[in-house]
Order: structure tokens, then C-alpha cells, then sequence
């Protein structure tokens, strides 16, 4: 019986570490990828100059409302 209780825990312990090392390496990638556009324009050529052309466009992306507001 402890014969068998020492294979399921070495199982387990190798399964979780398994798991940790998994995790480890995908965290590890990600990180690599965290400034994929090291040399964006500045962001004033994102914005519209205009701030309420701007809210009125994304107001016409939107569906109506049943409530009878726009």
C-alpha cells in the first residue's frame, strides 16, 4: 500500500511541475512581445481635432437605443 501511495505522489509532482514549467514559458514569451511597436507616432496624430466630431461619430456606431434616446 505505501508502494503505492510513493508512485501517486511522485505522479503528482511530476505532473505539477509540468505545469509550473508550462506557465513559466508562456509568461516568459509574452514578455518578449510586450513592445511589439517600439517607434509608434506621437498620439496626437490619433486623435480627431475635433472632440465632438469625434463623440458624434462614435454616437453613430452605435445602435439606437428603444428608449428613444439617440
Amino acid at each position: 500500500m505505501r508502494k503505492h501511495s510513493v508512485k501517486t505522489i511522485a505522479r503528482a509532482l511530476a505532473f505539477a511541475a509540468q505545469i509550473v514549467i508550462t506557465g513559466t514559458l508562456c509568461v516568459a514569451g509574452a514578455q518578449s512581445d510586450r513592445n511589439p511597436y517600439p517607434a509608434m507616432a506621437p498620439l496626437d496624430q490619433y486623435l480627431m481635432p475635433d472632440r465632438d466630431a469625434e463623440v458624434e461619430l462614435a454616437r453613430s456606431a452605435a445602435p439606437k437605443s428603444r428608449l428613444g434616446r439617440s
